[in-house]
């Protein structure tokens, strides 16, 4: 388990799957800037770590992935546009450590996921939940704004018109509206979110890592604006593939019937 400021986020390694717990059941998985800035250094280290090839978020507990923000203190923290400002900026390091990833990352999302909780897994590729989950982001009904680094997720993944209705009335969807609005990738029962996030994990995890950081570069780009796409990075993971050993044991693997070794160079 790796070291980590506060006791409320957990960092693990098994395998090739490295997986961040949001660890505070009793509050639901409400986030503090405190453990904003843990979980960036949790991601940091998965990132930097050759071993580590996927990356799993989850939430403590069965209630909830991530509630949202620790209301409780924001009275004390974000009661005035000055600590607004100080508040948002000891939490952006988890969002740019999530947004910058280039390993595969997977919320496995159980209960509440609501406000900043769904602007976590909406940061993440992929979103496999159970069917008990619920989504909304509330800040309509606490007067809060969403600035477009938070939305563009959301509008990418749903559009604008869905997103719309998402931030006007507030409210709850349900694991299967979500799906079907596009929100999650899978809904499965209670007992099967673990196992199938694992196997999904595992899946990747067996694919050639270069392979997987390219594609995930490559579709990065292409959602941005076309003058905003940075077309050199996106060419530069894509030639990585085809220089490396991985894309000469996979031809000799595929040749000699066997599984291939990557070694992710």
């Amino acid at each position: 388990m790796d070291s980590t400021p506060t006791d409320k986020i957990l960092g693990t390694k098994k395998g090739a799957i490295g997986t961040l717990t949001f660890n505070y059941p009793e509050k639901h998985n409400a986030m503090s800037p405190e453990m904003a800035m843990a979980a960036a250094a949790v991601i940091k280290d998965f990132e930097a770590d050759p071993a580590v090839r996927v990356i799993v978020l989850k939430g403590a507990g069965s209630k909830a992935f991530v509630s949202g923000g620790d209301i409780s203190q924001y009275e004390k923290n974000r009661a005035t546009p000055e600590q607004v400002a100080a508040y948002n900026a000891m939490s952006s390091g988890f969002r740019d450590a999530l947004n910058q990833a280039t390993k595969p990352t997977i919320a496995m999302i159980r209960g509440y996921c609501m406000g900043g909780g769904l602007a976590i897994a909406l940061r993440c590729d992929m979103r496999i939940c159970s069917e008990d989950s619920q989504f909304s982001i509330p800040a309509a009904r606490l007067s809060i704004g969403y600035g477009a680094d938070s939305l563009a997720q959301l509008v990418d993944l749903v559009g604008p018109s869905v997103a719309k209705e998402i931030m006007f009335t507030a409210r709850r969807y349900t694991a299967w509206e979500a799906h079907r609005i596009g929100l999650v990738n899978h809904v499965l029962q209670v007992g099967m979110l673990e196992p199938f996030v694992q196997q999904y994990a595992d899946t990747i995890a067996d694919n050639a890592p270069l392979a997987i950081i390219a594609a995930k570069t490559v579709i990065n780009e292409y959602v941005k604006d076309p003058a905003n796409r940075d077309q050199a990075r996106a060419d530069k993971a894509v030639a990585a593939c085809f220089t490396s050993q991985d894309y000469i044991e996979g031809r000799r693997a595929f040749m000699e019937k066997r599984k291939p070794v990557w070694q992710g160079k």
